[in-house]
């Protein structure tokens, strides 16, 4: 994931609620962006909460 967002491994593991300081909002959008491009889809919060899936074909 530090590859392909190209942020430091220590930022992701911070990412994953292991530690403070918690990473940048700039930081995160590239985890996200990283996430997406392998597939994963964020859904927003519908009336059953937020959560991920993986995009269909």
């Amino acid at each position: 994931m530090a590859e392909a967002s190209g942020v430091s491994a220590m930022t992701v593991k911070r990412a994953e609620g292991s530690g403070r300081p918690y990473p940048s909002e700039a930081a995160i959008a590239a985890i996200r962006a990283a996430l997406e491009a392998a597939g994963v889809e964020f859904i927003d919060a519908n009336g059953g909460g937020v959560g991920v899936r993986l995009k269909r074909a």
